[in-house]
């Protein structure tokens, strides 16, 4: 690989979903920014209009709570909008790239129904909150060598899926450094060769086995997709198997090793991901062109080693990253 570690800028889709919280099913108000696209330069005005919904209870010519952070946490600042017509405004503005998060509430500090709208400023400006360890670089380059030097030995099991008769499913093994990877595989029924992009799902935080419905979704959209669970456990077991794990050895798993680069658990999770890769780009039905990586929380963690430690990776997709 020319660069496997090169910096992934990703593209940072601003514009969030409002949240609503009410009693009812109603949104009591809606916020929304000015600029469509959610997307602002550093030090720019960002207008949040305030509109109320036709179940709210709050007059026409009433006050609303406002609060306004920066990616969601303190320092914040507060007041009230006045509305007029059941709508009212909002000015902020950040002198430094981030997210601007304003939140509309019927009481002060947050409570009550509230609604809130996020907006990224300058986020492809937003740096490293802490330098580059020296060696991180040759840490990285050394296991992806010792990865290397272990076979595949893919072992696939057939899973039995009356619902989706069109795709061929698999209980799948892949040896790695340590636990192997474990997950599901999943394929269209006599896919031609370089026929498929590629997608792996991955999990967040807890402990569980690998999600048969999460590959044979992406598999049923004309994909060669895989599920892998985190730890490489066994797929399938009742509950009681995945909560006695939790409870023992995999008790706190995130801080197993911590003291140490080598140890650290989430070195072996990463290096499934890699392996989980190159188990995907060996099936010859795989186009050679689209590798996608895709999980949210812990998965999205794992998402950004994927991408950083594969260069095949073509689009990363990381909701709510947990370790950024």
């Amino acid at each position: 690989m020319k660069n496997p570690l090169r910096l992934l800028v990703p593209a940072l889709c601003a514009g969030f979903v409002s949240l609503s919280f009410a009693a009812g099913p109603a949104t009591p108000w809606t916020v929304r920014a000015d600029h469509e696209n959610a997307l602002y330069k550093t030090g720019e005005t960002v207008t949040f209009t305030v509109t109320l919904g036709p179940e709210s209870k709050v007059a026409p010519d009433g006050e609303l709570h406002w609060s306004m952070s920066k990616d969601g946490v303190d320092p914040k600042t507060s007041g009230t909008v006045k509305l007029e017509g059941g709508k009212g405004t909002i000015i902020g503005k950040l002198g430094e790239p981030g997210f601007l998060l304003c939140r509309v509430s019927a009481e002060a500090g947050g409570k009550g129904a509230s609604s809130s709208w996020g907006v990224g400023v300058s986020p492809e400006k937003i740096g490293r909150s802490m330098p580059i360890p020296d060696d991180f670089d040759a840490f990285w380059k050394g296991q992806l060598a010792k990865l290397a030097e272990v076979p595949l030995n893919p072992v696939l099991t057939p899973v039995k899926d009356e619902k989706n008769k069109n795709l061929e499913s698999f209980d799948t093994r892949v040896d790695c450094i340590g636990p192997k990877v474990s997950g599901y595989f999943s394929r269209p029924v006599g896919a031609k060769p370089k026929s498929l992009p590629a997608v792996i799902s991955l999990h967040g935080a807890g402990v569980r086995s690998a999600g048969l419905g999460s590959a044979t979704n992406w598999a049923s959209q004309g994909f060669l997709a895989m599920d892998i669970n985190a730890h490489g456990i066994d797929n399938g077991k009742d509950d009681a198997f995945y909560k006695a794990l939790a409870a023992n050895e995999l008790n706190n798993y995130r801080a197993i090793g911590r003291d140490s680069k080598e140890k650290g658990y989430f070195v072996g999770m990463f290096l499934r991901v890699k392996r989980a890769l190159d188990f995907l780009c060996s099936q010859p039905e795989w186009d050679g062109k689209t590798l996608i990586v895709s999980g949210g929380s812990q998965g999205g963690f794992q998402a950004f080693a994927g991408a950083a430690l594969d260069e095949r990776v073509t689009v990363m997709i990381a909701h709510v990253p947990a370790g950024c």
